[in-house]
C-alpha cells in the first residue's frame, strides 16, 4: 500500500512538470518521513549515495563522453555513412540504419542505461536533422538497444546464469535466434512506422558493391572500433567500465592522427556537453536509489512473485503472468537489480513447473530490460529523453509500434520455446 502512494507521488510530480530526478527523489525520500517507518531519516541519504558507489557504473559517464567524442572525431558520420549505405533503400532507411548499429554498438558497455545514452548521443541528432520525429528517434534509439540483451556476450545472462546456476554456455547459444529475430520485428515495425509518417528512402536503388567498398574502406577504423571493444569484452581483457575508458582514448587517437577532424577546440566542446549529460543522467540514477529502495523494502517483488507462483499451475499461463510482473518492475527497477533479486526466487519454482531454465532467462533479460525503456519510470526513457530534449508524451506515442514489436516477439518465445530452445539442444 505505502508503495502504491509512493509510486503515485511519483507520478503526480512529473505530471505537473517537475523535473523527473526531483520527483523520483522527493517521492522516494518522503517515505523514510512516515510515522510508520522505522528507518531513520538518513537512510535516504545513505541510499543515494550508494547508488554512486559502483564500479559498473563508471560505464555510464565515460560512455556518454564517447558519444560526444565520436560525433567531433568523424568516427559517427562514417558508420552512419555505411549503414546508410546498406540500408538507406529500405523506407525508413536512417530509422533502419541505426537498428542495424544499435546491434553492433550497443551491449558494449554492460549497462542499458550507458548503451542508450551513448546512441542518442551518436545517432539521435542525425536523424532529428533529415526529419525523423524526436519522439520516434529517442524511442527507436533506446529500444534498439534492447537486442542485445539477448545477444552473446550478454552481461544480464551472465549474472543471471551465476545466480540461477543455468548454463551460461547455453543461454549464449540460446539468445543467438532470439536476438536476430527482435532485429527483424523491429525492422519491420519501423517499416509501418515510416509508412505511415512519411518517411522515405534515403537512397533510391539498392547499392552497389563498389559503393558498399568505398564506404568499408572510407570508414575501415569506424568499423573496427566495436570489434575492438566486444572483443576485448568477450575474452576478457578489460571490463565493461575499462572498456568505456579504452574507447575513449581510441577516439581520441582515431580523432587527432587518423581522421584528423578533431581538435582541441572540438575537444573542449565534447567535455563540456558530456558534464552537462553526465549531470542530468547521474541526478536521475542517484535519486532512482532511493526510490529503488523503497520497492525493494516493502517486499513488493517478492509479495507478488510468491502469490503468482502459488496461485497458477499451467506453465505457459504463469510464464505470461510472471512475464506481466517482471514488465511491470522493470519499469521501476533498474534490470541488474532486478536480475539479482528475482533470479534466486523464480528460477526454482518456474523449474519445479517444468519450464527451462534457458527457456525462462532469455524470457526474463529482455522483459527486465525492455522496461527500462517504457513509462512510467523507465530509467533508459529519461536518458534518451533528456538527451534529445523530447518530450515523454512524445515518445510514449511514438514507441507504441516498437514496443508492440517486443511484445509480439516475447509472446512468440513464450508459445513457442523452440525459438529459444532449438539451437542450444542441437548444439550442446
Amino acid at each position: 500500500m505505502i508503495s502504491s502512494l509512493i509510486l503515485a507521488a511519483a507520478l503526480i510530480l512529473i505530471a505537473a512538470g517537475m523535473p523527473v530526478a526531483f520527483a523520483i527523489g522527493i517521492a522516494g525520500a518522503s517515505y523514510f518521513l512516515l510515522p510508520s517507518t522505522f528507518l531513520p531519516d538518513s537512510t535516504a541519504v545513505q541510499r543515494i549515495v550508494a547508488a554512486s558507489q559502483s564500479f559498473p557504473l563508471l560505464a555510464v559517464p565515460l560512455f556518454i563522453l564517447l558519444g560526444n567524442l565520436m560525433n567531433s572525431a568523424g568516427i559517427t558520420s562514417r558508420l552512419v555513412g555505411l549503414a546508410t549505405t546498406l540500408t538507406g533503400w529500405m523506407r525508413g532507411g536512417l530509422a533502419q540504419s541505426t537498428l542495424v548499429l544499435s546491434t553492433l554498438m550497443g551491449g558494449v558497455s554492460g549497462s542499458a542505461v550507458a548503451d542508450a545514452a551513448m546512441q542518442a548521443r551518436i545517432l539521435g541528432e542525425p536523424m532529428v536533422e533529415k526529419g525523423y520525429n524526436r519522439g520516434f528517434t529517442g524511442a527507436i534509439l533506446a529500444i534498439g538497444g534492447l537486442i542485445t540483451a539477448t545477444l552473446p556476450p550478454s552481461l544480464g545472462l551472465i549474472l543471471y546464469g551465476y545466480l540461477g546456476e543455468v548454463s551460461i554456455g547455453r543461454l549464449f547459444i540460446a539468445g543467438i535466434m532470439p536476438g536476430f529475430l527482435l532485429l527483424t520485428t523491429l525492422m519491420i515495425a519501423t517499416w509501418y512506422v515510416a509508412r505511415r509518417d512519411g518517411y522515405q528512402p534515403e537512397n533510391d536503388r539498392l547499392p552497389t558493391l563498389a559503393e558498399v567498398g568505398r564506404d568499408v574502406k572510407d570508414g575501415f577504423w569506424a568499423i573496427l572500433f566495436p570489434v575492438w571493444l566486444l572483443v576485448g569484452i568477450r575474452f576478457g581483457f578489460f571490463t565493461p567500465s575499462e572498456a568505456g575508458a579504452f574507447a575513449v582514448a581510441y577516439a581520441l587517437v582515431v580523432g587527432f592522427f587518423i581522421h584528423r577532424e578533431l581538435t582541441l577546440a572540438k575537444m573542449l566542446d565534447a567535455l563540456v556537453q558530456s558534464l552537462r549529460d553526465i549531470g542530468m543522467i547521474m541526478l536521475i540514477i542517484l535519486f532512482s536509489g532511493t526510490f529503488g529502495f523503497v520497492i525493494t523494502f516493502e517486499r513488493v517483488p517478492q509479495s507478488i512473485a510468491e502469490f503468482t507462483l502459488t496461485a497458477i499451475t499451467n506453465p505457459t499461463v504463469l510464464l505470461f503472468v510472471v512475464s506481466g510482473f517482471l514488465l511491470f518492475l522493470g519499469t521501476l527497477v533498474e534490470a541488474t537489480v532486478l536480475v539479482m533479486l528475482l533470479t534466486p526466487i523464480l528460477v526454482p519454482v518456474v523449474t519445479a513447473a517444468g519450464i527451462d531454465p534457458v527457456h525462462f532467462g532469455l524470457v526474463m533479460m529482455t522483459l527486465v530490460t525492455f522496461g527500462g525503456m517504457t513509462p512510467p519510470v523507465g530509467v533508459s526513457m529519461f536518458t534518451v529523453c533528456g538527451i534529445l530534449r523530447c518530450s515523454y508524451r512524445d515518445y510514449t506515442i511514438q514507441m507504441v509500434p516498437l514496443a508492440g514489436a517486443v511484445l509480439a516477439m516475447v509472446t512468440l518465445m513464450i508459445l513457442f520455446p523452440q525459438i529459444v530452445m532449438f539451437l542450444p539442444n542441437h548444439l550442446m
